[in-house]
């Protein structure tokens, strides 16, 4: 069997070093022809996984009919604001798996990946998500992860990827795996911006569980599992960008508020919770969900608020059951 990835990013690459590691033919394509030969020539990814030497079963390249030729399944490692381009010009694949996180905010609805892969290329997809650093899976650390769609394709990505450092759960519940998977980014910005804040652990810990709380109340409005997340790719996932130093969410929300602009946050590559907040918040003024965690983000992100008085307004919101069901 020939996989290939698409996209060269720290996720693409990791992915790729993953199933090469297990003797797997892959291709890893990129989109920059000068990126590609650099991989082929050093064998590793010096600008978004630096240390880590590519598998000789890992072959790099920025031909995408070299990539997918002979492929029987894509692996989609795409940032989600060049998804739909990118896509549409590359050939297709039997069927695809989408690593991306992300959510689009299109025709008045909130779309995952997964959804802009099946409208694009008419194939089927599955998702795979989880608490899943591409620092650490790139150097077989163990972790844990989600397959998610009909189960047929959810199990044969478990077989395919699952390892002695990377264990593959399945889920039919591919709606609610990425919508756990989108929107722990935005919740990590918030949680960035309480460290930058050195609002202490206490804050933090407040933060994240009304934040998962949040994150079920949008979740399962959207059709998703309430079971899903408080799963791997819910809570998990957001643990560990909440508080990871590899996390360019949490990283970007810590900078933010210590003054950085805006436009350079992704130096480092692309923070997905800075798009996520945007479709976000143009889906809840159409369907006046509250989501007080998401709006603080957004605000202070393109609003211009000021992140203490941010806190202010969430602290002086009016008392609550801490379940909505009790309410």
């Amino acid at each position: 069997m020939k996989v290939a990835i698409l996209g060269a990013g720290a996720w693409g690459t990791a992915l790729g070093v993953l199933l090469a590691s297990k003797g797997i033919p892959t291709t890893l394509w990129a989109r920059r022809k000068e990126l590609a030969e650099e991989l082929r020539a050093r064998r590793e990814n010096k600008d978004y996984l630096p240390g880590v030497a590519l598998p000789a079963y890992l072959y790099p390249t920025a031909d995408p009919e070299e990539a997918l030729e002979g492929a029987e399944l894509a692996v989609v490692a795409l940032p989600s604001k060049a998804l739909e381009e990118t896509l549409q010009a590359l050939p297709r694949a039997p069927w695809y798996l989408s690593a991306t996180k992300g959510l689009f905010f299109k025709e008045g609805g909130l779309h995952t990946p997964s959804e802009v892969v099946e409208a694009l290329t008419g194939r089927p997809v599955a998702v795979l998500s989880g608490p899943n650093h591409a620092e650490e899976v790139a150097r077989l650390l163990p972790t844990a992860s989600v397959a998610a769609g009909p189960l047929q394709l959810a199990r044969r990505v478990q077989e395919l990827f699952s390892g002695p450092t990377f264990r593959v759960y399945t889920s039919q519940d591919r709606r609610g795996v990425e919508l756990g998977g989108a929107l722990k980014n935005v919740l990590a910005l918030a949680a960035g911006m309480v460290d930058g804040l050195r609002l202490g652990d206490n804050a933090k810990a407040a933060l994240l569980t009304r934040g998962l709380r949040e994150m079920v109340r949008f979740g399962t409005a959207l059709g998703g599992v309430e079971a899903t997340f408080y799963g791997l790719s819910g809570l998990g996932d957001l643990l560990a960008t909440a508080y990871s130093l590899h996390s360019r969410n949490r990283g970007a929300g810590e900078r933010l508020v210590r003054g950085e602009a805006l436009e350079r946050l992704e130096d480092r590559g692309v923070v997905e919770g800075l798009y996520a907040v945007k479709a976000l918040m143009a889906w809840r003024e159409r369907t006046g969900l509250e989501l007080p965690i998401a709006e603080a983000v957004y605000g202070v992100a393109y609003g211009g608020l000021d992140p203490l008085k941010a806190l202010s307004a969430l602290m002086a919101r009016g008392p609550k059951a801490e379940d909505d069901r009790m309410a």
